[in-house]
């Protein structure tokens, strides 16, 4: 990760769960970190608990689902002097509600697309014009995808989540090919995780005991270990791109 020292990270959902444990990490290997969210109370206080580490944590309030946001967010690192732009995008940001196809909302359905699709693409677009204009070569795009983005669960709650999941898959690969038609060495890694005990569950189900039932049917993943993975793609040589990992619990059987 030696490279990586002092370099810029974009972590975007860094207030809790596999953002936040990613954000640490980073910090703590000496790259300068920029955690986003709508709520970065949390990030400012994480913040100030890594303040004696190698790198830096920074908070910048961003609600991804509005492009104006993402952009100025984007603007906002550029006139940074200590930031001065992107090298690592993290699009780590998703989220999930209880919209079966049949009977989902509109409203909810037109969220995860926002955050979870348009979002990342956004993200994705300005971390690309911040490396260019900065004739950065060697930077890294990262998606934090799930195993619900390969594979449909016969889960009602999850299908529209899961249709959404499944387009970052095809934005990885969209992305890898339009970086190699232009010759450019940036790098893109997919990483898909199955159950993480996170907020996340709580969030989509509005249901604590639900949500409490889930993580304690089988010994689930943590956020670091995918943030382990993370790290890992980064820190992979220079002719080395690791597109896909898949990671589950060992005793996750879909």
């Amino acid at each position: 990760m030696e490279r990586w020292i002092g370099r810029v990270a974009l972590v975007t959902g860094a207030s809790a769960g596999i953002g936040a444990a990613i954000a640490r990490d980073l910090v703590c290997l000496g790259m300068k970190v920029v955690g986003c969210s709508r709520n970065i109370e949390k990030i400012q206080k994480l913040s100030d608990e890594l303040k004696n580490e190698k790198g830096s944590l920074t908070a910048i309030r961003c609600d991804l689902s509005k492009e104006e946001d993402i952009v100025n967010m984007f603007k906002t690192i550029k006139s940074n002097e200590s930031l001065c732009g992107v090298d690592v995008c993290i699009n780590n940001a998703g989220l999930a509600h209880n919209a079966p196809i049949l009977s989902g909302r509109t409203e909810q359905w037109r969220e995860m697309l926002d955050v979870n699709v348009l979002a990342v693409t956004i993200c994705t677009r300005e971390a690309f014009q911040s490396m260019k204009e900065r004739n950065v070569d060697d930077g890294h795009i990262m998606f934090i995808n799930s195993m619900s983005g390969h594979r449909v669960v016969p889960s009602t709650p999850t299908h529209f989540y899961s249709a959404s999941k499944f387009a970052v898959t095809a934005l990885l690969e969209s992305t890898r090919q339009e970086l190699r038609e232009l010759k450019s060495h940036i790098r893109v890694t997919s990483v898909s995780p199955g159950l993480v005990e996170t907020e996340f569950s709580y969030r989509m189900n509005k249901d604590e005991e639900k949500a409490k039932a889930l993580y304690s049917s089988i010994r689930c993943l943590e956020a670091n270990d995918i943030s382990n993975a993370v790290v890992f793609a980064l820190q992979a040589p220079s002719h080395v791109e690791i597109n896909d990992v898949f990671i589950r619990p060992t005793e996750q059987t879909r």
